[in-house]
């Protein structure tokens, strides 16, 4: 393991707690184990990095991109983005750094105009990186990061919950004048914004079925729910416990979906001890599949030995065995939920459980020393890789 020290500087300006931002804490880890002292530029406004990032750790509030390159002042340091920088951000810090960045989404449908002035991208997955080449890249890491199954409490570090108590299911953006105003409802207490859940968790007779996400447009759950919500009210005995939060549009649109299982369902709100409460459900279900990038959820379930149901499609074939650590069935959106339905009534029927723990080769894929090793053998080629000007995609998408 290195020990010379080196400057890493980290740009995370996102103001929600997501998958990216426990990225960033298990990469910063990493970072430090391989002899760097890394700063990591982080939103004024977002709440949650003084509880996410362990002590010892540098980080520097901002607010503008201006800060962030008024604050790189070491020249050819390392940088690693975690959203894509804008062309001109990109190009000058190219120009006097190591400008490297996270592609912690595939790229079928976007193609940030600053990704080709990177002098490398890391992906997470081999689906985000065939995305990634699709679009013309030619400065994408052939090797996946994966990622860790990082199951420290979130917003309370080092503070364990005594029980799971619901929580609001949105993200109010006290920037809007209609989330200030539906905010400040909720608040006191009226009821068409009420999470729909009330006190301690506790399991329900029956089949178990979990959401641990964010509730976010790329999940595409109101899509998915469209269709399997008519499936799943057929199939009364079956429970469906969502923990996760989001945006008002979001959480409404899923809501709507739910309605003809709305009697099986509770909202539960985002919750911060996550080992906590993976045991407590039967299998934990993914969304649907091509605008994810990894499924970090899903890879946090098996390593708690719960395990998981996900779509029969890329990313979910990379973090999910098949038979072992969970279930696959078809993309609903193709049999309208046959599959899927098939499925659920064979684990009615008392089809055996899988016991991820079993699966210790997958696992291993996603423990804290491989992605150490794999960061390691990104870094060390990032010198040897041509300058942004070679990484241009011959037509861009």
């Amino acid at each position: 393991m290195a020990t010379e020290n080196r400057i890493c500087y980290q740009i995370n300006l996102q103001l929600s707690l997501g998958g990216g931002e426990i990225f960033t804490r298990f990469q910063t880890a990493a970072l430090h184990e391989l002899g760097y002292t890394v700063v990591l530029f982080v939103h004024a406004d977002a709440p949650f990095w003084s509880s996410l990032i362990p002590a010892g750790v540098t980080w520097v509030p901002v607010r503008t991109l201006a800060d962030v390159e008024a604050g790189i002042t070491q020249a050819g340091a390392l940088v690693i983005t975690h959203s894509a920088l804008p062309v001109d951000v990109a190009t000058r810090l190219a120009s006097r750094t190591l400008l490297t960045g996270m592609l912690h989404m595939p790229l079928y449908d976007r193609f940030p105009a600053g990704l080709p002035h990177y002098r490398r991208l890391f992906a997470v997955s081999r689906h985000v990186i065939a995305s990634a080449i699709a679009r013309g890249l030619k400065n994408v890491h052939s090797e996946p990061l994966y990622g860790v199954a990082d199951l420290a409490p979130r917003m309370s570090l080092g503070r364990p919950q005594e029980s799971i108590m619901a929580k609001s299911p949105y993200d109010w953006d006290r920037r809007k004048f209609r989330d200030r105003v539906l905010g400040s409802l909720e608040s006191l207490g009226v009821p068409f914004t009420r999470a729909g859940s009330a006190g301690a968790f506790v399991r329900r007779p029956g089949l178990t079925l979990g959401l641990v996400s964010r509730i976010t447009p790329i999940k595409q759950f109101p899509l998915m729910f469209s269709i399997l919500s008519p499936v799943l009210a057929r199939h009364p005995s079956v429970s469906l416990e969502i923990f996760g939060s989001g945006g008002y549009a979001s959480v409404r649109d899923l809501k709507r979906a739910l309605v003809p299982m709305r009697r099986q369902v509770r909202l539960w709100g985002q919750q911060d001890d996550v080992a906590r409460l993976y045991p407590m459900l039967d299998y934990v279900l993914s969304g649907l599949p091509e605008k994810e990038a990894l499924g970090l959820n899903l890879i946090e379930a098996q390593c708690c030995n719960t395990p998981v149901l996900a779509v029969r499609a890329p990313p979910f074939t990379e973090s999910v065995e098949d038979g072992v650590t969970g279930f696959l069935f078809e993309d609903p959106r193709l049999d309208r939920g046959r599959s899927f339905e098939a499925l659920l009534e064979r684990l009615l029927d008392g089809a055996m459980r899988p016991e991820p723990r079993r699966a210790a080769g997958h696992l291993a894929q996603f423990s804290h020393d491989a992605f150490r090793a794999r960061l390691a053998k990104a870094l060390e080629a990032v010198t040897k890789v041509p300058a942004p000007a070679m990484n241009f995609p011959d037509a861009p998408g």
